[in-house]
C-alpha cells in the first residue's frame, strides 16, 4: 500500500508539472501567433492601401484614379478626397467609422467587428486625399482558433504520456527496489553473507546496492556477535555447574551431605560469570564515564592474593564496574597458571592508560596469543574460561586487550585515560 501511494504520489507530480509546462507553452504559443497574424493583417492593410494611393492623380483640378477596373477592391478600398467619397462601395455597417477615418486628416488603424480598418492619407497637392482598406479578421481569427485546440490536444496527450511514462518509469524503478529489498530480507534471514557487490555506484540504484551490502553486513556481524555471546555463556556456565553436578553426585555415592562452602563457592561463581557476560552483551561506551583505576583493581581483586602496583589518581574513561568486569576474569586466569605470584601494574601511553595483569605462570604459546580470545580455545588449564568476555567488554568500552608471548602470563589491557575536569 505505501509503494503504491508513494508511486501514485510521484505520477501525480509528474502529471501536475507536465500540465503547468504545456499551460505555459499553449499561452505563449498562442499569444506569439496572435502577435503574427495581427502583424499579417496590419502588413496586408498598408500593402492594399499603398496599392491604391499609387493610383491616385490630380487631373484638371481634380483628384482621381488612374487605374481602378476591380469590383472587388472597391468593396475593400475607399478613396476619399476633400470629404468625398470619390471610388468604392462603403457598406452600411461601416460607414460612419469610414467616414470618421476619412475626416481625421492622418493615418491611422482601427477594428470594427471582425474587420481592420486601415486610413493612409495621400499626399496630393491642393487636395486632401484619404485611402482607406478593410482586412477580413475572420481568417486570422479562425487560424488561431484552430491552431489553439490543436495545441491542446497536442498538450493534453503530452500530459497523459508523461503520466504513463512516469507510471512505468517508477513501477520498473519501484520494483527493483523491491526485488533488492526481498533479496536482502532473504540474504539476511538464510544467507548472511551473499552480497550484491554493485562495485562503484554510478546511480541511485548502485547507492541502495551499497547500504543493503552494508546492512547485511551488519545483520551478518550481529549473528556472528550472538553465536559468540551463546558460546561464551555456554562456555563460562558449563564449569561452575559441572563442578555443582560432581558435588552433588559425589553427596549421593558417599551418602554424606554437600559441603556448603564448595556449593556457594560454585553458585558465586556462576552468579558472577551470569553477570559478566550480561554486562558485557548491554555494555555501551559512556563519554561521561571515568574511575579511579585503583581503587578498580582493589575491587577486582577482592581479597585475593594479588600484588596491585598502580599509581595513586589515575583514572581512565570508563566506569568502575566495566574496570572490575575486565580485570576480573584475566585475574582468574592469572591465579590459576601462576606460580606463587599475581600482580597489576599501570603506565600511562599517550592519552591512554595501559594496565599489566602479569603472573609467573608459564605463559602463552607465541602461536596461540591471536585465538586465546576465541570462546573454548583452552590449554588445558583452565586459559580461555573468562578471556572472551573481557574482549567483548574491552570492544564495548572502547578499550584494547591482547595476550603477550613474554614466557609469563601477560595480558595487557588498554584503557582511554579519563580528561581532565573544565
Amino acid at each position: 500500500m505505501a509503494v503504491t501511494g508513494f508511486r501514485r504520489r510521484i505520477v501525480a507530480l509528474t502529471v501536475l508539472i507536465a500540465t503547468a509546462v504545456v499551460a505555459i507553452l499553449v499561452v505563449v504559443s498562442h499569444v506569439l501567433l496572435s502577435g503574427v497574424t495581427d502583424a499579417d493583417a496590419h502588413d496586408l492593410a498598408r500593402t492594399r492601401a499603398e496599392a491604391v494611393a499609387a493610383n491616385v492623380a490630380a487631373v484638371g483640378g481634380r483628384v482621381v484614379l488612374t487605374e481602378n477596373g476591380s469590383e472587388a477592391l472597391d468593396e475593400v478600398a475607399w478613396v476619399y478626397a476633400d470629404g468625398r467619397l470619390i471610388d468604392g462601395n462603403v457598406p452600411a455597417s461601416v460607414v460612419d467609422r469610414v467616414e470618421a477615418l476619412a475626416g481625421s486628416g492622418r493615418s491611422q488603424t482601427t477594428s470594427v467587428g471582425n474587420y481592420l480598418l486601415y486610413a493612409r492619407q495621400v499626399p496630393v497637392v491642393g487636395h486632401h486625399v484619404m485611402v482607406i482598406v478593410r482586412v477580413d479578421l475572420t481568417p486570422y481569427e479562425t487560424s488561431e482558433q484552430r491552431s489553439l485546440t490543436l495545441s491542446l490536444v497536442l498538450g493534453g496527450l503530452a500530459i497523459v504520456l508523461a503520466g504513463g511514462v512516469a507510471h512505468l518509469v517508477v513501477r520498473r524503478a519501484l520494483r527493483v527496489v523491491q526485488e533488492m529489498a526481498a533479496l536482502a530480507d532473504d540474504w539476511g534471514h538464510h544467507e548472511p553473507g551473499r552480497r550484491f557487490d554493485l562495485g562503484v555506484p554510478r546511480d541511485e540504484f548502485g547507492e541502495l546496492g551499497r547500504t543493503l551490502d552494508h546492512l547485511l553486513e551488519r545483520v551478518d556481524n550481529a549473528l556472528a556477535d550472538e553465536r559468540r555471546l551463546t558460546d561464551e555463556i555456554a562456555h563460562e556456565l558449563r564449569t561452575p555447574l559441572t563442578v555443582l553436578r560432581a558435588e552433588a553426585q559425589l553427596a549421593q555415592l558417599s551418602a554424606e551431605p554437600v559441603a556448603p562452602e564448595a556449593v556457594l563457592s560454585e553458585v558465586d561463581r556462576l552468579d558472577t560469570a551470569i553477570t559478566t557476560i550480561l554486562r558485557a552483551a548491554r555494555a555501551r561506551t559512556d563519554e561521561r564515564a571515568r574511575c579511579d583505576l585503583r581503587s578498580a583493581a582493589r575491587q577486582a581483586v577482592a581479597g585475593r592474593a594479588v600484588e596491585v602496583a598502580i599509581p595513586a589518581k589515575v583514572e581512565v574513561a570508563v566506569g568502575a564496574d566495566v574496570a572490575v568486569s575486565l580485570l576480573s576474569p584475566l585475574l582468574e586466569n592469572g591465579l590459576r597458571h601462576a606460580r606463587s605470584r599475581v600482580w597489576i601494574t599501570a603506565r600511562i601511553q599517550g592519552e591512554a592508560i595501559v594496565i599489566d595483569v602479569l603472573d609467573d605462570g608459564p605463559g602463552f604459546d607465541p602461536g596461540e596469543v591471536d585465538r586465546v580470545f576465541e570462546a573454548g580455545v583452552t590449554d588445558g588449564g583452565g586459559y580461555g574460561l573468562g578471556l572472551p568476555v573481557v574482549r567483548r567488554i574491552a570492544a564495548s568500552a572502547g578499550a584494547e586487550v591482547r595476550a603477550i608471548a613474554d614466557g609469563r602470563g601477560h595480558v595487557e589491557v588498554t584503557l582511554p585515560a579519563a580528561r581532565a575536569a573544565t
